[in-house]
């Protein structure tokens, strides 16, 4: 009847209440109690919802005594089943979380820079929790990446400085001796003052360019860096380049050769950084090849038509396939030898990659007949 099925629905939802505040009241009472523990009262809750409505439906006489009488057997079977089932969820998450607790502790105290080992890592996990750990992982190598990093940045500096400081060291101490020399007029004939003022003039110079490469790779490194970008052709570039570089190839006797590609391309770029690109590896060219070597660099579009590459070949001999990922690194030089006088600080090339970066483009190095080639690549239009 409408009647009586309207007192069952509000009877049972008011059992159904009941068991809810129960449940909610002794949840709260174990809130620091163990997970297993609250999902075995979570479960009992729905079997203590059904009993109290099993109670009710037989105080009202809606159903036989014999039927209640199984109601209570079912009852008390899937309430054990709930129970025990909560129970081992609740192990399960339990041990999850603990797992991926002594993750943290050991990325925190920074034990996990390896990675994680098999015995750390949780094994049969709930959905969350896996995908907790699988995070920590991906941090644990990102933290390991990061600290590798410092460790190689640390150690380029402290490189840096102990090169810096004999590269300044040497040219200071030729200066002061020849200034000495020269007060106490030691040297008195004329040639030879004039040679002492020619020689200190190249060691400030030296010093000059020296200290002109640090202004600018603090420049890049801490990201103040202005370019000044317009549109120029790249036969403008490497005439300019060319220009100031063949005072130094002529000295040496060395041949210096420009080839640009016709139509000369136009890049979107800053002139003065980018000049000092190929004049720092014009520079590195003509101080590496012997005597009467040729230098050749060449200005164009690549084989796609979507970039412009200028490139500059030596006749170095080549460097060792080893060294080649360390060619662009700060104070790199060739070989372990400090020799006074040889004209580089090691910064030229770092420096030309920080400026090619800054243009977004891409600078490498390979070995080709008899040196190498070094290859600048820039994308027609800034991004």
């Amino acid at each position: 009847m409408p009647g009586d099925t309207i007192t069952v629905l509000v009877d049972s939802v008011a059992g159904a209440a009941v068991a809810g505040t129960i449940a909610g009241a002794a949840l709260y009472a174990l809130r620091r109690r163990s997970i297993g523990l609250q999902a075995a009262v979570a479960a009992l809750s729905a079997v203590l919802a059904t009993a109290i409505g099993v109670a009710w439906a037989a105080s009202k006489m809606f159903i036989s005594r014999h039927d209640r009488d199984v109601l209570w057997i079912v009852l008390a079977g899937a309430g054990a089943v709930g129970v025990v089932l909560a129970v081992l969820l609740g192990r399960r998450v339990a041990s999850a979380s603990r797992t991926v607790g002594e993750m943290v502790r050991r990325l925190a105290d920074g034990d996990a820079a390896a990675g994680f080992s098999a015995a750390v890592r949780p094994t049969a996990a709930p959905g969350e929790l896996a995908s907790l750990a699988a995070e920590l992982e991906q941090t644990s190598a990102r933290l390991a990446e990061a600290q590798a990093q410092a460790q190689a940045l640390e150690r380029s500096r402290r490189e840096l400085v102990a090169w810096v400081s004999h590269d300044l060291r040497t040219p200071l101490a030729g200066v002061r001796a020849m200034v000495e020399a020269l007060e106490d007029r030691v040297v008195e004939d004329p040639d030879t003052v004039a040679r002492y003022y020619a020689t200190m003039r190249q060691e400030i110079d030296r010093l000059a360019g020296l200290v002109n490469d640090l202004f600018e790779l603090s420049r890049i490194q801490s990201g103040s860096l202005a370019l000044d970008i317009e549109s120029v052709a790249l036969d403008e570039l490497v005439g300019d380049a060319v220009a100031g570089a063949a005072i130094a190839a002529s000295a040496k006797g060395i041949d210096l050769r420009g080839e640009v590609g016709e139509p000369s391309p136009v890049v979107e770029l800053s002139t003065p950084e980018m000049v000092r690109v190929v004049r720092n590896l014009l520079d590195n060219a003509i101080r590496h090849t012997p005597p009467g070597g040729v230098v050749v660099i060449r200005a164009g579009l690549d084989a796609d038509g979507v970039a412009a590459e200028v490139s500059v070949q030596d006749a170095c001999g080549g460097i060792p396939e080893r060294e080649l990922d360390s060619v662009f690194e700060m104070a790199y030089r060739g070989d372990s030898a400090r020799t006074p006088g040889d004209g580089g600080g090691g910064l030229g090339l770092a420096v030309a990659r920080g400026l090619v970066e800054a243009h977004h483009g891409e600078i490498s190095v390979h070995n080709e007949g008899p040196g190498c080639r070094f290859t600048v690549r820039l994308p027609l239009h800034r991004r």
